[in-house]
């Protein structure tokens, strides 16, 4: 395999650089899972991603490396919190 070919199979980082209020570039996204005009719901390689705002439009998106651009007025952005590994309430002697 070629060093480019394996360049383009490598994921970039997840990074999220907030422009101002009215542009958001994201790198490592692994899928778009919604888009409305005022939320943005995406698989990053940190978690699920939401970004609400106003007047959404999607800029740019490239999956094959893993790049979103969001434009309008951001309000707000959360990344899902992971679920906390549930431990047992009681423990089995042996």
């Amino acid at each position: 395999m070629e060093k480019h070919e394996k360049e383009l199979m490598q994921p970039m980082p997840h990074t999220v650089l907030i422009e101002g209020r009215r542009r958001v570039r994201i790198t490592g996204v692994t899928e778009v899972q919604s888009f409305q005009e005022d939320e943005l719901t995406v698989l990053t390689q940190a978690g699920l991603l939401s970004i609400w705002g106003e007047g959404l439009k999607l800029g740019k998106l490239n999956p094959e490396d893993g790049q979103v651009l969001l434009e309008g007025s951001i309000v707000s952005i959360e990344y899902e919190q992971s679920e906390p590994e549930r431990k047992p309430l009681f423990f089995k002697r042996k």
